[in-house]
């Protein structure tokens, strides 16, 4: 508690110096309780400026996957979550799965500065090094049937969109169903997991999760993902992760206002950034790979196909690679 008080009093003053007797008059705590509060800010990775006759000064913070960097970065309005916060953890969205069976309420959040299993869909692992991204997941109790959250998954996409473009100033397209890209390589993982309740068959947790790609470089992937994958900092773009993370946390609190309403906004959205559509795509579908071109998202975020004989078909689950990306050249 007196290292989290004297950070929120340093960091009040700005640029202004703060003397240790301020500090300890304020908090009533001791001189040498303020002291020991400014070493551990120190070890955690606060630059903290000591002058003799003026006190202490805040002079730089660690890009840091912390509650109190999130949180200071929300917006006003935005209330800060029951935000939990690991240095790792084995997966946000397997934490926050247990959590909702123990009762965790709607809008807890999990981050974490590394994952040691980290997941994607169809079971594949998740690479999650340690200081490199921000691994995040929101637990959400919407009370809606199943059926009316087909589109999450999709608008999830489009939110966290929204917060790259918000903290570094780029907005990445999107490889349907739900990869995030820039320059043709993934930047970011998205996993949504839904539980219903046997009984009454009304949705009783949803747990949307992402990953992007910060501060990764081509050894952080391994051989054979490096050559799909990318980061912001590779492709020239350079963003705080606890500013990213506050801004994730803002567009999934958005995305979650808008289940059960109209999604026209979010499937417009996800039309515009889509990189698939007016390009010529393989799909693993029906235990076949067909060749077809892309031509529309349907208001299920669902991708309708031109098949090579001029049938139309919706494609609603399976992979789907596009010419040039992924190593799709052919």
């Amino acid at each position: 508690m007196s290292k989290e008080s004297v950070y929120q009093l340093l960091h009040a003053s700005s640029d202004d110096y703060v003397s240790g007797q301020d500090l300890s008059r304020s908090l009533g705590i001791s001189r040498a309780a303020v002291w020991k509060a400014i070493e551990s800010l120190r070890q955690d990775g606060y630059s903290i400026e000591a002058r003799t006759g003026l006190g202490y000064r805040l002079t730089a913070s660690p890009d840091l996957l912390a509650e109190r960097e999130i949180c200071r970065r929300l917006s006003p309005e935005t209330v800060c979550p029951l935000l939990r916060c690991f240095e790792t953890v084995d997966s946000t969205n397997s934490y926050l799965k247990r959590e909702a069976i123990a009762g965790a309420p709607h809008g807890t959040v999990a981050v974490t500065n590394s994952q040691s299993s980290g997941r994607g869909r169809m079971t594949r692992s998740f690479q999650s090094p340690p200081g490199k991204g921000v691994y995040l997941s929101i637990l959400l109790r919407p009370d809606l049937p199943p059926g009316e959250l087909l589109g999450v998954t999709g608008m999830t996409a489009v939110a966290i969109c929204n917060a790259v473009e918000r903290s570094a100033g780029v907005r990445p397209g999107i490889k349907w169903t739900n990869d995030l890209v820039l320059n043709g390589k993934k930047i970011c993982g998205i996993l949504t997991e839904l539980a219903v309740e046997g009984e009454s068959g009304m949705t009783q947790s949803l747990v949307i999760g992402a990953g992007v790609n910060v501060l990764h470089m081509p050894e952080d992937f391994g051989p054979e993902v490096s050559q799909m994958a990318t980061s912001l900092i590779q492709e020239g773009y350079t963003v705080s992760r606890p500013a990213l993370a506050a801004a994730m946390i803002e567009e999934l609190n958005r995305l979650a206002n808008a289940l059960g309403g109209d999604i026209a906004p979010w499937t417009a959205a996800y039309r515009r950034d889509c990189v698939n559509l007016g390009r010529q795509v393989r799909l693993l579908w029906e235990e076949q790979q067909t060749v077809a071109q892309a031509v529309d998202v349907d208001d299920q975020f669902g991708l309708v196909i031109r098949l090579p004989d001029g049938t139309e078909r919706t494609v609603r689950t399976g992979e789907v690679s596009v010419r040039g990306l992924y190593g799709y050249a052919e």
